[in-house]
């Protein structure tokens, strides 16, 4: 599967597309591709030390009564509003490991989402990881017609309203919740080897600012022995 993501690199601009409607909304996405050995050979211990220059940075940075007023955290607050999300009661994904971390309890799940979690709160951006053996190509974030199945980590089965901003693949199988929920059926498990990096924008962040926790993630990945495409791709 190596070679097979590798190759997807000279055809990375057309991985992904934002369909006119989710434009609307002000849906921006950065993304590219990394790949190396199955997850479940990878070193954790390799990022430790990552993680503990992340939670300094934090801790100088940030605290939970300040965080609210950070422009970037304000930004998803505002549009989860727009979509019909408490963000109060639903976190933003980025905003939510930035507490865990400020109240000292980082995730830890496996060495590739962990190097996802890790960009993710260094640059207040929700990032998902999905393993490239398990989609069909090109993804697409569009709205909901009313009725697909979605299946999360970590919940039952449901089929979504009408409207609701997702991320599809050419079979119809819904991958994401934008921008907060992943599918189990495309998520990053022990014997994947390829994945797709999605860095998920929204109005009052800059594409710059999800083009670099996309390198970020791949930079993490690098220190795990995988490999990237040397090139970020954006959609729209």
């Amino acid at each position: 599967m190596a070679v097979a993501c590798k190759d997807l690199c000279s055809s990375l601009s057309g991985l992904v597309a934002v369909d006119e409607p989710a434009q609307g909304l002000g849906i921006r996405v950065a993304y590219s591709l990394a790949w190396g050995r199955p997850v479940e050979e990878l070193d954790a211990g390799v990022l430790r030390g990552e993680e503990e220059r992340l939670l300094r940075e934090l801790r100088e940075g940030y605290s939970l009564e300040t965080l609210r007023g950070d422009p970037v955290v304000r930004a998803y607050r505002d549009f989860y509003w727009r979509i019909g999300i408490d963000p109060t009661k639903t976190r933003p994904s980025s905003e939510a490991l930035v507490r865990r971390a400020l109240r000292g309890r980082w995730p830890r799940v496996n060495p590739v989402v962990d190097a996802g979690n890790i960009a993710s709160a260094r640059y207040m951006v929700p990032i998902g990881l999905y393993d490239a053996e398990r989609f069909r190509p090109p993804a697409r974030i569009t709205l909901a017609r009313g009725g697909e199945l979605f299946n999360p980590i970590g919940g039952n089965p449901e089929r979504l309203g009408e409207g609701t901003p997702i991320m599809v693949d050419a079979g119809g199988v819904v991958m994401h919740l934008y921008p907060h929920r992943d599918s189990r059926e495309t998520m990053v498990r022990p014997e994947t080897r390829c994945i797709l990096i999605l860095a998920a924008g929204v109005p009052g962040v800059e594409q710059q600012r999800l083009e670099a926790a996309v390198r970020e993630v791949q930079r993490l990945l690098g220190l795990l022995g995988w490999q990237s495409c040397p090139e970020t791709a954006h959609a729209p």
